[in-house]
């Protein structure tokens, strides 16, 4: 048997599983625990986050926790990995694509937004030395995806550790487990949307028992302004919303940062991803614009196949161009 509980955070769900249903609330006070230290550090959306205070620091050095550093440290791993594909300074470039509030407030009405191509800063110009950061006068940081992503494993680590059942935590679509699985092995319902019920019929029924996995996708935080269509993943070279092949990535990984890491990495590489991905022998599920979903590098064909994550971009040796 197992329990679960969903509930809304950060413009997304939620989702907790457990195998010993008497272990679930130890379990989600585990996971509140992880879910309140990285928004108070990591939040874009709340002034009083150590993000916010950053980013409006202008240029001046600005100590931060260690949580937020360990956070920026992973997000400037993860640039270095993709060769600046995934980087954290897209912040104004995505305010200036609208996304300056939660998702379910951003203005949807009015003309479209200017947007210059402009190549965003870069992660090369964030100083992280120890826990003073610097950034330059007006770039802004967004840890979001790999704050996330990292969130889902610390807390998936720290459940299991309080309760010694298996756990399965998902912000999103991005999945994190730890701990021995239920039979048969943790069953996610892999498609564009995370809030799928099975209904969709592009999506896949996979089987996972450890590690992590993690979908990005084009279709879920999007909005229209004026005849523009535009969403929250930034091709850093052109500092506007990716031009994609693809509508969703969907990767396997030893992580749920790595694995986040080379999904949305996916999007903004395009046809390009298709090799990165297979040199990193990560099980990958791409789904191009018309709908049709692409496998390679171990990804099963068929239902509720288990796949088995490998060591991602991030992971020493692990940078492939």
């Amino acid at each position: 048997m197992t329990a679960a509980v969903s509930f809304p955070i950060w413009g997304t769900t939620a989702r907790l599983l457990v195998t010993d249903p008497k272990r679930l609330d130890a379990a989600r006070a585990a996971l509140d625990v992880e879910l309140t230290a990285m928004g108070a550090a990591c939040d874009r959306f709340r002034a009083d986050s150590e993000l916010s205070r950053l980013n409006a620091a202008a240029g001046r050095p600005v100590r931060v926790s260690a949580l937020f550093a360990r956070t920026l440290k992973r997000a400037l791993e993860v640039a270095e990995a993709t060769d600046g594909v995934v980087d954290p300074t897209v912040g104004a470039a995505l305010v200036a694509a609208g996304y300056d509030r939660d998702i379910a407030e951003v203005d949807r009405g009015g003309p479209a937004p200017r947007l210059v191509r402009r190549r965003v800063a870069g992660w090369r110009t964030v100083r992280l030395d120890g826990q003073v950061v610097r950034l330059p006068r007006g770039v802004r940081l967004d840890l979001g995806a790999t704050a996330k992503a990292l969130a889902a494993d610390q807390a998936a680590a720290r459940a299991f550790a309080d309760t010694g059942c298996g756990v399965l935590i998902s912000l999103g679509g991005d999945i994190a487990v730890s701990g021995p699985p239920p039979d048969g092995g943790w069953r996610i319902r892999v498609t564009d949307d995370h809030r799928d019920d099975g209904s969709v019929a592009s999506g896949q029924d996979v089987v996972i028992t450890t590690g992590g996995l993690a979908t990005s996708s084009v279709t879920v935080r999007c909005w229209r302004r004026g005849d523009q269509r535009l969403h929250h993943i930034i091709d850093p070279a052109t500092g506007v919303p990716a031009a994609s092949c693809w509508r969703t990535a969907s990767v396997a990984a030893a992580s749920c940062v790595e694995a986040n890491a080379a999904a949305t990495a996916a999007l903004v590489k395009g046809w390009v991803a298709i090799p990165w991905l297979t040199d990193l022998r990560l099980p990958t599920r791409l789904v191009r614009l018309d709908g049709r979903p692409f496998t390679l590098a171990g990804w099963p064909e068929g239902t509720a196949v288990a796949i088995e994550g490998t060591t991602g971009p991030v992971s020493p040796g692990g940078r492939a161009g």
